[in-house]
């Protein structure tokens, strides 16, 4: 009860505070400016980000630091008060700084409506302190009394008492909750890696020269680097300052604690709770088996799989603290594995195959791949007992190995990513955290062995790639071919505000969800193969491809130089500086007439005189380009064969935009259209006198925001609007403003043969207020002048000005998971084969997310290529908007019953659809799809568009190897 007392104490403490700062700090959000100053005073602060000291009593009281609570009312705890600007940031911006565990309830400490942020941002405030000398408290750190160990690993040990005990949140965070049991002090716990790692990159931030040992230690540790480490001490001694010395000193005795062998008899002596259990058991006889075979192989192989076997019967111990036992046993099981994964060195293809299968069960033991997952890929990586594989078999085993390290590290970034992009805006030094992370975790060690099975297998299969003379070159993997020539531009973090140019290189994080025109692009999130973004690289035989984050970095150093980049129709990739350009790479781009590679918008059929909306079940695809563009027409068509899996919808077709453009534009003395005319006409001027590119460019842009703004400001006529109210009613049966809307911009100059404009206008989602659909109906109209829409455009099409937009308007479906099927396998290169990408809730997989995709074979079976990995998903509220929901990835988005029906709808659609559209077109589509209580809503289908000029160039063709798939190779083979 006393405990209960006090802790209700503090929060009413807590909230008393936030009452009284209110009125002295004004509560909107502080720019990072702000936070940036603050934080530097705080590290020349003696007290950092502290008041004051007291005692807080179990009655309630609070003391003076030399008052102590009297014993009649019990002992109370000491520490520290925040400082008032501390207090009031938590509440503005929901940042903590400096925060104190025993001042803080489990429910505030686990966060739950922030997604964890305030339990993240502790470990990535001790992570600071660790790489720079204490961070805010640099000169407070030794503020006597701020805080007492052992009440913070009381509160630690009470804290996880309470979660540990939800079955629930041990199943759905397992990662996270773990990770945290390496900040949060529970009993004497430590994360002496994490110091190790700190302490060496504080020594080589301050003395360059130490960055070679650095890199070792934070990219293969082992005990050999002790000497080293002492070695460059002596060597460096007469230039090394006192406190350098002393840094070193400690960082070698972090050293010599982390290699220090681990005693899992005394660890399991310690963890008295676990003694006699099933798991208990498994701990004894790994221990014992231990002390008979000491060999590298077997120790990571048994390490492995007791990691996979704690974490499969942790929620069969029910009891909260043994659980939390188990997890710190699970801890140093990592530890031991880090430290002894590198002395396991395979010689034979047999070696290396079961190296990586074992590592990979120790990432899902560890957390870093969900249980699910690892049941996807399990008998792909299982397969180092036969005596020999094909060649195309041990390229399935390595896209697989690859894939799951590519998935821990986004395990990593999809728990903390969030909360760095917060820090990174005032303490650029928080970027490293993620990386410091994965550097920390099996996915290290793993990634390394992949490398090397992926060398053995470019040689076999000549498939190799050159990309300058970075190392382990086999990360990088082609996702559409082309070539591309210009400026390298190495992004390393967000890309968001990034201006891009057509005439770049970019290597990417994540590209940004409305990227602009570019030459090429590599990414290390890739996202998926089906967003829009990727649909257009494609489209546009735009070379693109995946590398890892390492090789992003080793590319940094060529920055602003100028490269030949190309990805091969099988998906290796050349990138090279200008000067080793053959003859026959610069002779692909002598300047030609541009006309020869653009499209033109056909308008010889189109519609203007009809002003009257639409009811989509009265259009069908042979009104595309007629009286709306393919959205509308097709989705309609699609009404015609699933009557039952299209919804309601309405169109407002070319002619009522053209007719409302032939307005008088205000402050003009020309209506709407002639002003747009006149844009193009004196550009076409302007050229013809030789005004530079650039300079036209400016001026329509220039012309065009003038004209989006005036758009957006024009008045809709009354018939049209009368018209709007009535079909509502009876076409979506509900009143104009009662029901969830989606306005989907649908031009003529989507879904060409040639071209697919996926993505580049706009999408307003789930709009309720009858004013705002009006409003956005003209925001719609104006997205096709945006500068990314006309940019795309401009690039690929002879007549831009004929860009019509109709509106298809349809009610919202609050999807539980969405996403996009593409009936031809991407991957695989069969076109009987279907590709499909899921993310959960709305709008999933077309924005870049990083999506659960799948090849699903034409004949049986599929194959996962690739989780979720998005944090947060899309829901549709009844009220309009959209909300923002925390996702977890313990059990799957797509399931096998859904998989069934998209195989149904792929058949259906191949079989059907051209005859019903009377078309010619016998190639793949792109479906936009949805899940509602596990049924299927179609939203939109599409040609699935693919540059027929990079798939026929003959340069490209001259790069891919011809490959033996069905070369047999033993297993026994040398590595």
């Amino acid at each position: 009860m006393k405990k209960i007392f006090l802790r209700s104490f503090y929060q009413l403490l807590f909230a008393i505070c936030l009452v009284n700062v209110h009125s002295i700090y004004a509560q909107s959000a502080m720019g990072p400016n702000r936070i940036n100053e603050m934080v530097a005073r705080f590290k020349n602060d003696v007290r950092g980000p502290y008041k004051d000291i007291r005692w807080f009593c179990t009655d309630g009281s609070v003391r003076q630091p030399k008052d102590p609570c009297p014993e009649r009312i019990g002992p109370g705890q000491q520490h520290a008060r925040y400082k008032d600007e501390v207090v009031s940031l938590a509440q503005s911006n929901h940042i903590f700084l400096g925060q104190i565990l025993a001042y803080t309830t489990n429910e505030e400490l686990w966060d739950v409506t922030h997604n964890h942020s305030r339990l993240k941002q502790y470990q990535l405030d001790k992570y600071l302190r660790l790489v720079d000398n204490g961070w805010i408290n640099q000169k407070g750190q030794y503020y006597r009394g701020a805080l007492q160990v052992e009440d913070e690993e009381a509160r630690g040990i009470s804290f996880y008492k309470w979660l540990l005990a939800k079955d629930e949140l041990l199943e759905r965070e397992f990662y996270f909750i773990r990770q945290t049991l390496k900040d949060v002090p529970h009993n004497g716990d430590d994360n002496i890696a994490q110091q190790m790692r700190s302490e060496s990159k504080v020594v080589s931030d301050q003395y360059t020269p130490f960055m070679d040992l650095r890199t070792k230690i934070h990219s293969q540790p082992e005990v050999s680097d002790i000497q080293k480490v002492i070695d460059f001490k002596n060597k460096h001694q007469q230039v090394l300052t006192v406190d350098l010395t002393k840094k070193i000193n400690a960082l070698v005795v972090t050293m010599q604690t982390f290699f220090k062998p681990l005693d899992i008899q005394a660890l399991l002596n310690s963890s008295n709770l676990v003694q006699g259990t099933a798991l208990g058991d498994k701990v004894l006889a790994f221990s014992k088996g231990l002390d008979v075979n000491k060999t590298p192989s077997y120790l990571v192989n048994e390490t492995g799989q007791l990691l996979f076997e704690i974490r499969e019967g942790l929620l069969l111990e029910k009891r909260p603290l043994a659980r939390l036992q188990l997890l710190d046993i699970s801890l140093k099981l990592e530890e031991l594995l880090f430290k002894n994964a590198s002395l396991w060195e395979p010689t034979t293809v047999a070696g290396q195959l079961e190296k990586i299968c074992a590592l990979t069960t120790a990432s899902v033991g560890a957390g870093y791949l969900e249980l699910w997952e690892w049941e996807q890929i399990a008998g792909v990586l299982s397969q180092y007992g036969q005596e020999k594989l094909s060649l195309a078999e041990l390229t399935t085993i390595l896209e697989t190995a690859r894939a799951a390290v590519e998935w821990s590290a986004a395990m990593v970034k999809a728990n903390y990513q969030e909360v760095i992009d917060v820090y990174t805006t005032f303490e650029p030094k928080a970027y490293a955290f993620i990386d410091d992370r994965i550097r920390g975790s099996i996915a290290l060690h793993l990634g390394e062995s992949v490398g090397e099975l992926g060398n053995f297998i470019a040689k076999e299969s000549a498939l190799t790639n050159k990309v300058l003379d970075i190392v382990n070159q086999s990360t990088f993997r082609g996702l559409n071919p082309g070539y591309a020539f210009g400026e390298l531009v190495v992004v390393d973090g967000s890309s968001e505000d990034i201006e891009v140019s057509s005439d770049k290189i970019y290597i990417f994080q994540r590209s940004p969800s409305d990227l602009k025109p570019v030459a090429g692009i590599a990414t290390v999130a890739e996202g998926n193969m089906v967003s829009h973004v990727q649909l257009l690289a494609r489209n546009l035989g735009i070379p693109n491809a995946a590398l890892s984050d390492g090789n992003l970095q080793s590319l940094k150093k060529y920055d602003g130089d100028r490269v030949f980049y190309a990805v091969s129709n099988k998906g290796n990739v050349i990138l090279k500086p200008e000067s080793e350009m053959t003859a026959e790479e610069r002779a692909l781009f002598v300047k030609k007439e541009r006309n020869t590679d653009k499209i033109e918008v056909p308008i010889e059929k189109i519609q203007l005189k009809n002003t009257e909306v639409l009811n989509m079940r009265n259009v069908d695809a042979n009104d595309s380009g007629a009286l709306c563009g393919p959205k509308a027409a097709n989705l309609g068509q699609l009404k015609k064969m699933f009557p039952d899996q299209v919804v309601e919808g309405l169109v407002i077709p070319f002619g009522i935009f053209r007719d409302h453009m032939d307005q008088r534009m205000p402050g003009q003395s020309v209506s709407y259209w002639e002003f747009l005319n006149a844009m193009f006409a004196e550009a076409e001027r302007m050229r013809n006198t030789a005004v530079t590119e650039p300079e036209v460019e400016n001026y329509q842009l220039l012309q065009l925001e003038t004209l989006r703004n005036a758009i957006k400001q024009m008045p809709l006529k009354e018939d049209f609007m009368v018209q709007l109210d009535k079909s509502f009613k009876q076409v979506l049966g509900a009143d104009f403003g009662d029901i969830p809307v989606f306005l989907r911009s649908d031009t003529n100059m989507e879904d060409l043969k040639e071209f697919t404009g996926a993505g580049l206008n706009l999408t307003l989602f789930n709009v309720l207020d009858k004013e705002k659909i009006l409003n956005g109906i003209k925001e719609v109209w104006a997205s096709p002048y945006t500068e990314r829409s006309f940019k795309w455009r401009q690039k690929y099409l002879l007549n831009p000005e004929n860009v019509f937009p109709s509106i298809l308007v349809i009610p919202s479906v609050d999807v539980d998971y969405s996403g996009v099927l593409i009936t031809k396998g991407i991957n695989s290169g069969n076109e009987e084969d279907l590709t499909i990408a899921f993310s959960r809730g709305a709008g999933g997989a077309v924005d870049g997310q990083s999506a659960e995709t799948y090849t699903v074979y034409a004949n049986e079976g599929y194959r996962l290529l690739a989780p979720a990995r998005e944090p947060l998903y899309n829901t549709l509220p009844i009220t309009g908007g959209t909300a923002k929901k925390v996702a977890t990835f313990q059990t799957r988005v797509v399931n096998e019953k859904n998989i069934r029906e998209i195989k149904n709808l792929a058949k259906t659609i191949r079989m059907t659809l051209a005859d019903e559209t009377n078309s010619d077109y016998d190639g793949a589509y792109d479906v936009e799809l949805g899940f509602k209580d596990d049924k299927l809503w179609l939203f939109q289908i599409r040609p699935f568009v693919e540059n027929k000029k990079a798939l026929s160039s003959g340069y490209l063709e001259s790069i891919t190897p011809k490959i033996n798939t069905g070369k047999e190779i033993p297993l026994s083979t040398k590595l």
